[in-house]
């Protein structure tokens, strides 16, 4: 009798459960592709270090799991109070037909089984489609071979995802019994007649509070987005802080600015339905403050992550692909004391020879490469970044968005004939130097740009007992050393006979193997790193401080830089449509509530002479405002947030924002909009019922 009772309601409150039921439907379906992830990759074939950065990958997103199955958890309580609460007439009618409230809960429980059942067989199906597109999207980012795909279905994802949702569904169905243990039959059939309690504020006292909020916001949005040269953790701490206070007093003040401003404006006030679709906006505001600030904070955060996230993924692929010249790098150097007393001294590094390394075994590195160049670079330890901006450091960095402008690092020299090699083998521009001339080569965020003004001013320097004036005007974009990412923070070029012997720093090995397909230089660089490895694992060093080596390729960069995107875009992805669905169904399900309390004045409205298209406006235009409110606040404060990101991310990120943040709003559009329009076509049909 109760399975008949709840089928036969969930047909009559179909509208009323679609964005319940389409919310749980992508909740389960993309807590499945997420989660699926480890097993339709197990085909691929990818090398051990990719397959590495996969397992990294599904234990984060695992980590990531819990916190989602909170917030989705959270949300689905949150929706379910709302569709009890468009249902206590419903309920208290079963009371006066002496149904007992423990019947009345265990009607409610088949009901919330019966939608779980449902959501989970719908929302999986979904996933098992998308996690193979996902498939395809993966083999992608690892530049993986698909040859051996087949069609997978997840057991663990599911089991997984069952686990995780069954308990959000006892957790509604707890605390739907609580609620009903609690309700009077009085209260129940009076819910109709009674709205939120709304509270008149003072519109001097609003105009007053929204001033100082925005003051506030400003002086966060300053300290975190433009004033780098201060920045701290307690300064980034008070602006967080003060960012989430003010936005919830933002809306506290706008909730009751709104409508006297609207008032103000005779002729917009009184034209069309205006007077009543802005009251009705003001009333929504007023009674949801607490959740358009949650909302807003949440959107933040969405548009952050997405936008950072691809930003990092493409920096990261683009950055080996310009900065990665060659198939190998090596450096070694001897320690003159123990490097542990101060790491950051280069002192601490004596020259050493890669050459005598390998003689130690009667092996040859040259061996191994077909091309390469075996170079030094030179340091004079008490001449660093500070020492070459001299007074002009505090107007530079103040005026730098670079990490690096406030450092003091101390910048090696190198002469012009290994500078001159070495972009020979890299492929890249050759430089002239007359005598007591120097060039200097930079390519690290921001930095090109400081040297630039500091070499228009002609800056002499005195190194190695010459004294040398710039031979250009303009930084050379370059590095001797190959990186994942622009890191050059500063060389010196200066000419052979402009430096001595006695002051040089590390051994540097820069080649390319024989080979020229994949796999050859796969095969060559495991031969190139097994004989690096041996040597160095017999090599007597002759101080007893020990010595400094290590050697990067550009098939690890490249891995590294595929895993780490590939990482940081699936994260980015996972909490931003989750976040994105929890912001929409929030809005929605608010909205929707609201329409069906409204449903007496819209019968007035009808009564008294009023179009249906004109209702129609004006449930478009609260619908619309009522979501773009947060929308736009959460883009001020993205702004900013970028801005934050740009400086603390300048190590991974090159490329501008301009694509990850069109294909964010693409993302943006395409759920948050789709939240609106199923709100305000459903809002629609449930005025238009009671025509």
């Amino acid at each position: 009798m109760l399975f008949k009772i709840s089928l036969s309601n969930i047909r009559k409150s179909i509208k009323d459960y679609a964005v319940y039921f389409f919310t749980l439907v992508i909740g389960v379906a993309v807590f499945y592709v997420f989660n699926a992830i480890e097993t339709q990759t197990a085909f691929l074939k990818v090398n051990e270090d990719q397959r590495e950065m996969i397992k990294i990958l599904t234990t984060a997103i695992s980590g990531v799991s819990v916190f989602i199955a909170v917030v989705l958890g959270l949300l689905i309580v949150y929706a379910s109070r709302f569709l009890m609460k468009r249902r206590n007439k419903e309920f208290a009618l079963y009371m006066m037909l002496g149904m007992s409230k423990w019947k009345i809960a265990a009607l409610l429980l088949c009901e919330t089984v019966i939608i779980g059942i449902d959501s989970l067989i719908v929302g999986i199906l979904i996933g098992t489609g998308l996690s193979q597109v996902m498939s395809a999207v993966v083999a992608n980012l690892f530049e993986a071979d698909m040859n051996d795909y087949r069609f997978t279905v997840s057991a663990s994802a599911i089991i997984k995802t069952i686990f995780y949702f069954s308990i959000m569904y006892v957790v509604v169905i707890l605390r739907s019994g609580v609620v009903i243990g609690r309700c009077r039959l009085i209260t129940l059939m009076n819910s109709g007649r009674r709205s939120e309690k709304i509270t008149m504020k003072n519109p001097w006292l609003c105009v007053i509070v929204f001033l100082i909020s925005a003051a506030v916001l400003g002086w966060a949005y300053h300290t975190v987005g433009w004033d780098f040269e201060h920045i701290t953790e307690r300064r980034i701490g008070l602006a967080i802080l003060a960012g989430i206070v003010s936005t919830f007093f933002i809306f506290w003040s706008v909730s009751g600015m709104l409508l006297r401003v609207i008032m103000s404006a005779k002729g917009v006030y009184h034209r069309g339905l205006n007077s009543f679709t802005f009251r009705q906006l003001s009333s929504k505001i007023n009674t949801t403050i607490a959740s358009m600030t949650v909302i807003c904070l949440m959107l933040f955060v969405t548009i952050c992550t997405l936008s950072t996230s691809f930003t990092i993924r493409n920096s990261m692929n683009k950055g080996v692909e310009d900065n990665f010249p060659v198939d190998f790098y090596g450096r070694f150097a001897l320690h003159t004391h123990d490097p542990s007393d101060d790491p950051s001294d280069d002192s601490s590094y004596h020259t050493g020879n890669i050459d005598d390394v390998y003689a130690q075994q009667n092996m040859s590195i040259y061996d191994d490469f077909g091309e390469y160049h075996h170079f030094y670079d030179y340091i004079e330890s008490n001449f660093t970044f500070d020492t070459f901006a001299g007074d002009r450091k505090e107007e530079l960095t103040g005026s730098s968005m670079s990490i690096y402008a406030m450092m003091n690092f101390t910048i090696s020299f190198l002469k012009l004939s290994d500078y001159n090699a070495v972009m020979k083998l890299y492929g890249q521009k050759q430089i002239e130097l007359n005598d007591g001339e120097y060039a200097v080569s930079a390519n690290a965020a921001g930095m090109p740009e400081m040297y630039d003004k500091l070499l228009e001013d002609s800056t002499e320097i005195t190194v190695f007992g010459n004294t040398l004036r710039p031979g250009s005007k303009k930084c050379i974009l370059s590095s001797f050393y190959p990186d994942i990412q622009a890191s050059n923070t500063g060389t010196i070029i200066v000419p052979d006979n402009a430096v001595s012997e006695k002051y040089r720093g590390v051994d540097y090995f820069v080649g390319n193997y024989s080979a020229a397909d994949k796999k050859g230089k796969e095969a060559a660089e495991k031969t190139a790193r097994d004989h690096w490895n041996y040597v160095l694992r017999w090599y007597k060093s002759p101080t007893e401080n020990g010595y400094m080596s290590g050697i990067e390729t550009r098939i690890e960069a490249a891995n590294n830089a595929i895993g780490i995107g590939a990482i940081v875009t699936f994260l980015g992805l996972y909490i931003g449509f989750i976040f994105l669905v929890s912001c929409g169904a929030i809005l929605a399900l608010k909205e929707l509530s609201e329409s069906a309390d409204s449903m007496p004045r819209y019968m007035m409205l009808r009564k008294l002479g009023v179009e249906e298209r004109d209702i129609s406006k004006s449930i478009f235009r609260q619908s619309g405002i009522f979501f773009l409110l947060p929308l736009l606040l959460a883009c001020l404060h993205s702004y900013a947030g970028m801005r934050f990101a740009k400086i603390g991310l300048d190590l991974l990120v090159t490329e501008n924002y301009i694509k990850p943040i069109i294909f964010t709003a693409v993302i943006l559009i395409a759920i948050y909009g789709g939240y609106f329009l199923l709100t305000f076509l459903g809002s629609k049909a449930m005025v238009k019922e009671q025509k």
